[in-house]
């Protein structure tokens, strides 16, 4: 299986970059993993609802350049207003694209003002981690640790509970 998450923004907490180094370690026996970070746009601190759009729009058209390098993967989105999936449904998902003939996966991880509608419409699935919302920099962690979890779970390995 081959993943990559595509994501706007860096991140900037030693923190979160310690917990993405080591579930990226942790998912190199399971997949091949790559994580491609985007620039985030700039916002002004009064920005309307015209400038909230046109940064969403750009970060979108960012997503889908990045994402249009590999055609024939599965593109997932998330968003809050996407699918909430159950860790053992996320596994069998997951396990159902690899058998199916779907082995690379792309996640869309969008910046502070989410997804545009142009992203939402090209992908093959819109899902979200939660009904509360989180920084887009913690998404992408919990991303990268419920990706080992399905690993594990699809495996009969220990660490799910």
């Amino acid at each position: 299986m081959n993943i990559e998450i595509i994501c706007i923004g860096n991140l900037k907490e030693p923190y979160l970059k310690d917990a993405e180094k080591e579930y990226l370690k942790r998912l190199t026996p399971y997949c091949k993993i790559k994580v491609t970070e985007l620039k985030e746009e700039k916002l002004p601190r009064d920005a309307g609802r015209a400038e909230e759009d046109k940064v969403r729009e750009l970060e979108g058209k960012a997503l889908l350049n990045a994402a249009s390098k590999t055609e024939k993967a599965y593109v997932f989105a998330l968003d809050m207003r996407g699918r909430q999936l159950a860790s053992e449904e996320f596994a069998e998902k997951l396990k159902g694209l690899a058998l199916g003939g779907r082995p690379d996966l792309i996640f869309l991880v969008g910046g502070s003002l989410g997804m545009s509608e142009d992203v939402r419409e090209r992908s093959d699935e819109i899902i979200s981690l939660s009904k509360m919302t989180f920084p887009h920099q913690i998404a992408r962690v919990i991303l990268l640790e419920q990706l080992y979890r399905s690993h594990k779970i699809s495996r009969g390995e220990p660490y799910h509970k």
